[in-house]
């Protein structure tokens, strides 16, 4: 069975654990094996906070390198781009030579998200994110889905969305 790293802000979500289990069980549907960042059980009690964050990381890496491929969730977190810690897991995976898999709730060029009044240039290459993430996906074989509604998140996560757009990815991928 293959296992695919389920990367994305929904380990910072209020309701993150059943977020990861519901997006596993969906997973399995499709016959994989889907590994969420929180599938970690660390015991971080004894470290600092910067220790803590190190060990998230190695414990993170580790995952990854055992996985097959990578599952992003790219709808924008806390701007006009996704997650900066989904952003190194796709360049990451993309290192390793595997498949990097990417959806998003927002369909918006992000030409059309961000706004910049300093002169300095914003990306016209009619993608949904920055072009080496749209490439990573490119160029290493994977799949991009898009939701077709215009949907844009801002405080709340649109769990519910999120798991169909997800679904839609797996579809795709097992047809």
């Amino acid at each position: 069975m293959k296992r695919f790293y389920l990367a994305g802000p929904e380990v910072f979500w209020p309701n993150a654990e059943e977020v990861g289990r519901e997006k596993k069980r969906i997973c399995q549907e499709y016959g994989i094996e889907g590994l969420f960042p929180l599938d970690n059980q660390l015991d971080l009690s004894d470290k600092p906070p910067y220790q803590q964050g190190l060990t998230i990381f190695d414990e993170n890496i580790s995952l990854m390198r055992h996985c097959d491929a990578v599952i992003a969730n790219m709808t924008p977190f806390r701007g006009p781009s996704m997650d900066v810690g989904t952003a190194f897991e796709m360049g990451f995976m993309l290192a390793l030579d595997k498949p990097v898999y990417g959806y998003t709730l927002d369909g918006r060029l992000y030409s059309s998200r961000v706004s910049d009044d300093s002169g300095c240039a914003v990306e016209q290459f009619d993608m949904i994110d920055n072009l080496m993430l749209v490439g990573a996906i490119e160029r290493s074989g994977g799949q991009l889905v898009v939701q077709d509604e215009p949907c844009y998140l801002h405080a709340v996560p649109d769990v519910q969305r999120s798991l169909e757009v997800f679904r839609s990815l797996l579809e795709k991928l097992n047809s």
